[in-house]
């Protein structure tokens, strides 16, 4: 199939348009991204479990509230990539650090593309914006509409739409060696979406912690010592696909 670079609102969510949705995938940028799950254990258990870790893992940025806004296109494509364990996944979000609601100064559109472990990432600054209970789907138009994107990044938006958004707290650690990076994810929420895309309802609050080591693919070779002495459950999983699935259980 021979494809132009062009993609309408109008046009039909077709392969063609899922093979150009993103740019190529980069192995040369690209780096392992591995979770771990933990549901059992206590936030103060898993933090000990890092620090008396043989990487000798150091905090390295003061801990900080993440918040995202998923998009995903109306047959959520991206969320059945992820359920159906295709080897290749994309997400979309809109990311801020700090409060939930409020002035929002410095968002970030991010592109995700993930080949089996490995993952690349693209950002964008997006336009500042505040973010409260009138928000909706017209809003994020609006944020796109005054924002400076490339063209490919307009066309990709207007076919997507907010799927779920999500909070937690992070914490930050890198290895003696500096390579590599492990962040614990706590106090996880998630809100679902209006039925029209028009504001955000729902809450729920997940009681799960999400551990995750990010390296570098020329250290693969090192990065077993370092999973081995985690005795955390491995996990495919995304937060946007647990979120999702909290408020439609019968999705995948």
């Amino acid at each position: 199939m021979t494809c132009g670079f062009h993609l309408s609102k109008a046009s039909p969510f077709n392969s063609c348009i899922k093979m150009m949705l993103f740019p190529p995938f980069d192995e040369n940028t690209a780096r392992y991204e591995r979770k771990f799950v933990q549901g059992e254990l206590y936030h103060w258990d898993i933090q000990q479990i890092v620090r008396n870790h043989p990487a000798a893992f150091h905090t390295i940025h003061y801990p900080r509230y993440i918040n995202n806004i998923y998009l995903d296109t109306t047959e959520m494509d991206f969320y059945f990539d992820n359920v159906s364990g295709k080897g290749s996944r994309k997400k979309a979000r809109i990311r801020w650090y700090g409060d939930l609601k409020g002035e929002v100064h410095t968002p970030v559109l991010e592109f995700k593309t993930r080949e089996g472990m490995l993952g690349n990432k693209l950002s964008f600054i997006l336009h500042p914006f505040t973010f409260g209970d009138a928000f909706s789907g017209e809003s994020l138009q609006e944020i796109f509409r005054k924002s400076t994107l490339p063209d490919w990044v307009r066309e990709v938006l207007a076919l997507l739409k907010p799927a779920l958004l999500n909070r937690y707290l992070r914490e930050y650690y890198l290895s003696f060696d500096h390579h590599f990076r492990l962040t614990i994810d706590h106090e996880l929420s998630y809100y679902a979406i209006g039925n029209q895309n028009d504001h955000f309802l729902e809450k729920f609050t997940s009681a799960n912690i999400i551990v995750e080591l990010k390296y570098n693919a020329d250290v693969d070779k090192k990065a077993a010592a370092v999973t081995n002495a985690l005795p955390f459950r491995l996990s495919k999983s995304s937060k946007y696909v647990n979120g999702f699935e909290l408020f439609h259980p019968h999705a995948g």
